[in-house]
This record gives structure tokens, sequence and C-alpha cells, in this order.
């Protein structure tokens, strides 16, 4: 096993988009373990667009990623030498080890590290449709926008690791589903492979009354749910569309993590259509995680639920992956295999 642990640093906090001097790699020494800790070779590195927002020296759901500390993110890896008797060389663990290709912790502390199960869900699903973003879309859709067999259900960003779930689940209780993606491949992907009934790609109108007739299109009966990932026009379209008591799950707004304003056109339709607009942080309802997984693991594992991975490989790799996630270049879940 090495010695040495190559990790990644946020060097500075970005003005506006993000670019590779807010990075640094560094090198450091790994000490021998204490009583209670465990080491885990990272496997697979989580990235993530909350993780933009944390950039920032700004008021916000959580703390600040502090500078010169390793860049926060979900990781999977195995067990290279445990001091801990819950913990064995070999597991294969959960948690959130950051950028870097090993992490040191107490694993007394509950729920620092998961032991999950390999033998029918690949160990890179555990970041993806069997992890956070698997429960982010099971309790947005759920929870808040709670739908009804007949009913339309929008997802912007649908070919992503959260959008490409919560459609797949929206179709197995009976909804149409429609999303919203960049791109032909990734719409043809979206309808094609993971079973919605329309997908429009944004990029191809230019404004908002373009965008709100190709939602009239896709939706005829209007959108009972929105799934939020994206804001900006997108939001403006659906609001444009959206059904009296309509819900909005508001997930993500990732066309303002740049620091810009996002304005809403015509927001007193929340208040003509009577429609529910709730933000939520999955973190906060631990308590669904054990029926979420539960179900998402099931059909993973039967492969009723599927999912697309993007790969980088390497640590070094992280930052351009990550940009290019800012930027939609991703492909499903991006990931950053280390090893």
């Amino acid at each position: 096993m090495s010695t040495i642990n190559r990790q990644i640093v946020l060097a500075s906090r970005p003005k506006g988009e993000v670019t590779p001097d807010n990075f640094r790699l560094v090198e450091a020494a790994l000490a021998p373990l204490a009583d209670g800790q465990v080491r885990v070779r990272n496997h697979f590195l989580s990235l993530d667009p909350y993780m933009r927002g944390r950039m920032n020296d700004s008021k916000s759901y959580a703390a600040s990623q502090p500078l010169d500390e390793v860049m926060i993110g979900g990781t999977v890896g195995e067990v290279v030498e445990s001091r801990n008797a819950g913990f064995a060389v070999g597991d294969k663990v959960v948690g959130m080890g950051g950028w870097q290709e090993y992490q040191t912790v107490d694993a007394s502390q509950r729920g620092v590290l998961n032991k999950v199960d390999t033998t029918h869900i690949p160990l890179s699903a555990y970041l993806g449709a069997v992890g956070m973003p698997g429960v982010t879309a099971w309790y947005g859709l759920m929870k808040i926008i709670n739908p009804k067999a007949g009913e339309t259900v929008v997802v912007s960003a649908a070919s992503g690791a959260v959008g490409s779930v919560v459609g797949q689940l929206a179709k197995a209780r009976g909804c149409r589903a429609v999303g919203l993606a960049g791109g032909a491949d990734k719409c043809r992907y979206v309808v094609e492979e993971l079973g919605f009934d329309a997908c429009i790609d944004y990029k191809q109108h230019a404004d908002l009354k373009s965008l709100s007739a190709a939602l009239k299109e896709a939706c005829p009966n209007g959108i009972d749910g929105y799934f939020e990932n994206v804001g900006g026009m997108i939001l403006d379209a659906v609001l444009l569309r959206a059904n009296a008591f309509s819900r909005i799950a508001m997930c993500g707004m990732i066309s303002g993590y740049d620091g810009q304003p996002i304005p809403m056109a015509a927001p007193q339709l929340i208040l003509v259509n009577r429609m529910k607009v709730e933000g939520f942080i999955v973190s906060e309802h631990m308590e669904v995680w054990p029926e979420a997984l539960k179900e998402l693991g099931g059909l993973v594992a039967t492969g009723k639920l599927k999912f697309r991975e993007s790969v980088a490989l390497g640590l070094p790799a992280a930052p351009e992956a990550f940009m290019g996630l800012l930027k939609g270049r991703n492909f499903g879940k991006q990931l950053v295999k280390l090893i």
C-alpha cells in the first residue's frame, strides 16, 4: 500500500466560472492508524453540482468549502487497513471521502462509513442511482410532487444522475414523464433507453415562446409536477404550462451557480395556479433514506432502473470533469475513477 495520499484542495474561490486555478493537487503522508480508525482506498469519486455552491464564501444551507482543504465529495472504495472491529480489510464502503485517493476516518462515528453489497449492484452505483442522487430523485418526486397515475411529470436535466431516476420512478407510478435535456443524443437516450414519453432538446429553443410551445406539444394535458434542476428560462416555460394545484420540487438551480441572478418572468402564475413550490436538501431527510434505498437498490439489482455514467480517469482529471459537469458536458452520473 502507498504511504502517500494525493489530494485536490480548494486553492481559491471562483469569481464567476470555475477555473483550473481554483484547485491544487497536493501530496500528504499517510499516518499510522489510531484505535477505531479505518483507511479506505477510494475507487470512485462523485462529482455533483452542489459542490459549486460550496466553493463560494456566502450564506447557504451548508458551510462553505474551506480553502486549502480537501474538496468535499462522496466516495466509494475498499477498506485497506482497519483498527476498528466493525470494518474488515476488503469491505466495500461508501462515505464522504472527498477528492483524494485515500481517506482515514474514525469509523466509530455513526454514518461516516457505510458498508455496501456489490453482489448485484455495481460499486459505482452507490454514488448515483443507489446513492445520494437517487434518494434526491425519490424524495422530491414522492414527498413533494406526490404523483398520481395519469398525471404529467416534467424533469429538467433529464439525462443526469437525478433527473433520469425521477422520470423512471414517475413512469413506474403510471405518470406521463417528459424530460428536458441538452442535445439530440441525450434526448434520444431519455426516451429510448429510460422510457420517458418525450424529451425536449432545450438547445433547439432560443426563446421562451419556442420552449413553451414545445412543452405544450409534449404535455397536452398540462404539467402536474415539475422536478427542477436548472432554473431560468426552463422554469419560466414550465410555469406557463402548469396546471392548477401543480407541484414543483426545487432541487437545483444550475443556471445560477456562477453567481448570476435568476429572474423569473411570471412568478404570479404560482398564485394564479395555486402551486406548491418547495425546496429541499436531501441530507435533511435521513429518515426516508432506508425506504428510498430499498426501492432503488431493488430496481437497479433487477435491471428495472437504468443509469449511465461519465467516467474521468485519475484524480488529476477531477477539476476538468467538474467544470464539464457545470457546462452539461457529462452524460449521466459524473464520476472520477481513482483505481
